[in-house]
């Protein structure tokens, strides 16, 4: 039974997510304050320098960096229903390291195949998230029916957009950042398994 002195308080749940959206509010005031200077500097990514230490830092920032509020609010929403399931499943560093994992896929090819594009924004770690999502309950020799059904719908989704809808979304990261996430879903299910 509870004591009534009990008092509620709020607990920091989820701390990679949480973390992780912080960084991209405050990266987001600091672009607003800089006038994008930022968000070039080392929240987007691009071609550039190889010698350069901003060009590896912008590998993984350009995930934290949004092109405005908007932007933000939407990456940030799925993020955080999404997210802190998957980290109480799968751990703080597992799903830490999907993101790093997302950013680094993501940004890399982006900076080979598009050099004269910006890239910005955490829609490769909301793909990545939702497609690991849809694997949680892999059994030993099983793929979910849901799975299956997600990644159709939302691969076939992006080639389409990716084809005939001409805007300013990276259909291509979309695409990657849920490769990434099922790729690592399946591997950490089966290391998971493997424990029992």
């Amino acid at each position: 039974m509870r004591n009534r002195d009990t008092k509620l308080r709020i607990s920091f749940n989820s701390p990679v997510i949480l973390t992780f959206t912080i960084l991209c509010f405050l990266a987001m005031l600091l672009n607003n304050i800089t006038e994008g200077a930022s968000n070039t500097a080392f929240f987007s990514v691009y071609r550039s320098p190889l010698l350069s230490l901003q060009t590896y830092i912008r590998f993984f920032g350009h995930v934290i960096g949004h092109a405005g509020w908007e932007h933000l609010f939407g990456n940030i929403m799925l993020i955080l229903v999404v997210g802190p399931l998957l980290e109480e499943k799968y751990g703080s560093a597992n799903l830490l390291f999907v993101i790093l994992a997302t950013a680094l896929a993501t940004g890399l090819v982006h900076f080979i195949f598009f050099p004269r594009i910006m890239l910005l924004g955490a829609s490769g770690v909301v793909f990545a998230l939702i497609l690991l999502s849809s694997i949680t309950c892999v059994g030993e020799g099983e793929i979910p029916l849901t799975f299956i059904l997600v990644a159709a719908i939302y691969i076939g989704q992006q080639i389409y957009e990716g084809l005939f809808v001409h805007d300013n979304i990276s259909n291509l990261t979309h695409i990657l950042g849920g490769i990434v996430g099922a790729s690592l879903g399946f591997v950490m299910n089966r290391n998971r398994m493997s424990d029992y």
